[in-house]
């Protein structure tokens, strides 16, 4: 059983015990219940800190555990009515709104139930994330002079020449700001380019994150359609013209949903497009990290092409690490790289100096290019299990395109689907999904549900997925849906080849 689920199954049975001990009693000792439960001495103890947080156990060092004394009656609820006039006040000419819709966001963060197979998931499972090489990164961390002492403001040099190296050369260390993750970087970045009610240019479908971030900012999303080699740059120079925009938000490699990559023909396109327009291109290069292990050399991230400052580039660890290990970088040149600056330290400071020591412990460590090699392999593994269940199982389902990256399948559902009553019935039948509605800035064009292989514990978790997937179509679109393919194909691609070769 995983540690975390054995820990709280602990708790909860020394929590249905506590009546046995007066106020103060001692509760048995840890080597006691170690013994009783079968579990670890790590489990018992964290299993304990659980109850002392709620205020239930009180631990003494070298003395043992007690039962607390019994907390004060809780005192009545107030009357908080009058918030809603002071949350709500002006607010239909805030530029900025106070209120910000994070369901997008949440659809990914949220755990599912217990037992519900996870597809909407956006993390590496706790089996493939690097635990062991990640705790021994943090303890060496912990043990470096100066490590619980103020950082750089910008972030420390080793780290920030570790992040320049990954652009190819192409940016010094200088111009790297470390960063908390790739999500605070792309909201920092945002609020330097655009002002409040200004157009920012995202790619359709997108990540619902970004979208979030840029409506949080007082942005309108313009939609720019991609197809499996990435932005169209007829369309993205028409919206540059049609808005006056001067921010394109992108994710070049792996797109999120659609694991699209911007084939070579395109990227120089793009760069000289925006550079015409007088704008900046955002690139997210959120997941150069989990290449599949068949996906060949990669295409080198966009800033590395940008002489003129066109390009501000983000990327992070997180993705191949874990959702916990927040760290990433902003880099950029010119007189932006000042203003991101300033507005990253005024938000947050800096971020705290042990995580980014951890973070230079860890890419610097034999475990690193191992741990990266073993998630390349699995992925692509579970990838192809996932691919051939849905060809088997799930033939109405078309998936455009399978990627060479990442961590998703981005499927379109038969034309007149109900959307949000398949993904209901999916959790009916305990399987979470991603509804696609969430990844359009406009009116989607159709029905889609994006498909995660990574946050699930092995191939037969995706194989009982799917199976639970086709019981809810059944369910949602009736037994005829068997037998009916989508108007867009109905079916997967004759397999994953690179995106990235000299096509238009």
């Amino acid at each position: 059983m995983h540690e975390r689920s054995s820990v709280g199954e602990l708790a909860e049975r020394l929590r249905g015990e506590l009546d046995r001990y007066s106020p103060g009693g001692k509760l048995p000792s840890s080597r006691a219940l170690v013994e009783r439960f079968r579990v670890s001495p790590v489990t018992v103890s964290r299993a304990l800190a659980q109850l002392a947080a709620e205020g239930l156990v009180v631990t003494r060092p070298g003395a043992g555990a007690f039962r607390a004394e019994p907390r004060a009656a809780a005192r009545p609820s107030g009357d908080t009515s009058w918030q809603e006039l002071a949350l709500s006040a002006d607010s239909a000419t805030e530029l900025v709104p106070r209120a910000v819709d994070a369901s997008g966001v949440l659809v990914t963060l949220a755990a599912p139930p217990p037992g519900v197979v996870e597809f909407n998931g956006g993390y590496l499972h706790p089996s493939l994330q690097p635990e062991r090489a990640m705790a021994a990164a943090l303890a060496r961390a912990g043990r470096r002079p100066g490590a619980w002492g103020r950082p750089p403001i910008d972030g420390i040099p080793e780290l920030r020449e570790w992040f320049a190296r990954g652009i190819d050369g192409a940016i010094t260390a200088a111009e790297v700001l470390i960063a908390s993750g790739g999500q605070s970087a792309l909201a920092t970045a945002l609020r330097a380019l655009a002002p409040p009610g200004a157009p920012v240019l995202v790619e359709s479908p997108t990540y619902p994150g970004m979208l979030a971030i840029a409506r949080a900012a007082g942005l309108r999303p313009v939609p720019v359609p991609v197809d499996t080699d990435g932005v169209r740059p007829e369309l993205l120079a028409e919206a540059f013209r049609a808005t006056g925009a001067r921010v394109f938000v992108c994710q070049p490699l792996f797109q999120n949903p659609t694991g699209a990559v911007l084939s070579a023909r395109r990227r120089p396109e793009v760069l000289r497009i925006a550079r015409e327009a007088g704008a900046f291109v955002v690139e997210d290069d959120f997941v150069r990290r989990l290449v599949h292990e068949d996906a060949g050399p990669l295409p080198r991230p966009l800033a590395t092409d940008d002489h003129d400052g066109v390009v501000v580039h983000v990327c992070s660890l997180t993705k191949a690490t874990s959702p916990s290990f927040r760290i990433g970088c902003l880099a950029a040149r010119g007189p932006v790289l000042e203003r991101l600056r300033a507005i990253q330290v005024v938000d947050h400071f800096f971020v705290p100096r042990p995580l980014q020591e951890a973070a230079l412990e860890l890419v610097g460590s034999p475990a690193w290019p191992r741990h990266l090699r073993t998630v390349a392999t699995d992925l692509q593994a579970r990838r192809d299990t996932m691919t051939a269940a849905l060809r088997a199982t799930l033939p109405e389902l078309a998936v455009a395109h399978v990627p060479l990256g990442g961590y998703q399948l981005w499927a379109r559902l038969p034309d007149g689907t109900d959307e949000a009553a398949l993904v209901a019935g999916a959790l009916r039948a305990g399987v979470a999904v991603a509804p696609g509605r969430p990844y359009f800035s406009a009116e989607p064009p159709a029905p889609h549900i994006r498909l995660s292989f990574a946050a699930v514990a092995g191939a037969a978790e995706i194989t009982e997925g799917v199976r639970r997937l086709r019981a809810a179509c059944d369910e949602v679109l009736g037994e005829g849906a068997r037998g009916r393919r989508s108007v867009g194909g109905g079916r997967l691609s004759g397999g994953p080849r690179p995106r990235w070769g000299p096509r238009a």
